[in-house]
């Protein structure tokens, strides 16, 4: 590896490194990054990242569209059918779980009304060391759970509880649909790095902030309210997979009320155009025990 390369891993944009060397001995001293130390006086105030808006005359919607772009573009914005694989940290006062097969499918509605209540379709599928841990589906109008063996449709349909805190990234990709407004707000430091901030309100009232990365508009923050109180996810780890536009957050930090529940760690993506109904009635084998 390149002393460049180097350089960039360990001291990325944002940090200052200054090496000093010593005419005999060689010595060099390395500065704490910039959003460490003290801070400057007022007057250079605006060195501290995020301390004032920038690009001030930038709107949330031209913010939005930027995200979009960068996430890749029409096939992210308004996406068919995706399959997502990996496993999830579970953090509790009894310490870390581990969900070593964490799997989740995916069909996207054009329109999106709610931010947090379901829509379109989707299952989630998980086990840990060989056992189910969580079985859960929405096939566009029921929710649907897996108990002992059995298959039980929940009350409330896409208004379901299990559902509040599942929904909420998809709002960005409907952000720019009518009857959805964007506000701006403060410029703010998501894990270090400078981002804007904006405020989604869906066409029913509810609303949704984010976080976008200025370096390269990456969306890496989300939060809104659930029955479980604040909820935030932090997006970081980003990758495509071969042949494809659309950029996935390999790692996704959840957390309620400011402490962290759990990671879901998204390692492949695949897309399709479609899949059964019957997959998100819960009525197909279980997927990965057809795997095993």
């Amino acid at each position: 590896m390149s002393a460049l390369h180097l350089f960039h891993r360990h001291f990325p944009t944002g940090s200052v490194l200054v090496v000093g060397l010593l005419a005999c001995g060689c010595a060099s001293t390395v500065a704490l990054p910039v959003n460490q130390g003290k801070p400057p006086p007022l007057s250079d105030f605006a060195q501290m990242p995020a301390a004032q808006q920038a690009e001030p005359a930038l709107t949330a919607a031209q913010i939005i569209a930027r995200a979009h772009l960068a996430a890749g573009g029409p096939d992210w914005v308004r996406p068919k059918a995706v399959l997502f694989k990996g496993y999830n940290l579970i953090h509790s006062k009894d310490g870390l779980k581990v969900w070593d097969d964490y799997r989740m499918w995916r069909e996207f509605a054009d329109e999106k009304a709610d931010a947090h209540a379901a829509n379109g379709k989707v299952r989630i599928e998980a086990w840990s060391n060989g056992q189910i841990a969580l079985v859960l589906g929405f096939d566009g109008q029921d929710t649907y759970s897996y108990n002992k063996g059995e298959v039980v449709r929940l009350e409330g349909g896409a208004n379901n509880a299990e559902w509040s805190a599942n929904f909420g990234f998809g709002a960005i990709r409907n952000a720019l649909d009518a009857g959805w407004t964007q506000t701006r707000l403060p410029d703010d430091l998501i894990d270090g790095e400078p981002a804007f901030m904006v405020e989604l309100k869906d066409p029913s009232g509810g609303m949704t902030r984010f976080g976008i990365r200025q370096s390269d508009a990456a969306v890496v923050y989300v939060g809104f309210s659930t029955v479980r109180g604040w909820h935030e996810r932090r997006y970081s780890h980003f990758f495509t997979m071969p042949g494809s536009s659309w950029v996935q957050p390999g790692r996704v930090r959840l957390s309620y009320d400011g402490v962290k529940a759990n990671e879901a760690i998204w390692t492949e993506v695949s897309f399709a155009d479609s899949f059964p109904k019957d997959l998100f009635q819960l009525k197909t084998p279980l997927q990965a025990a057809a795997e095993r």
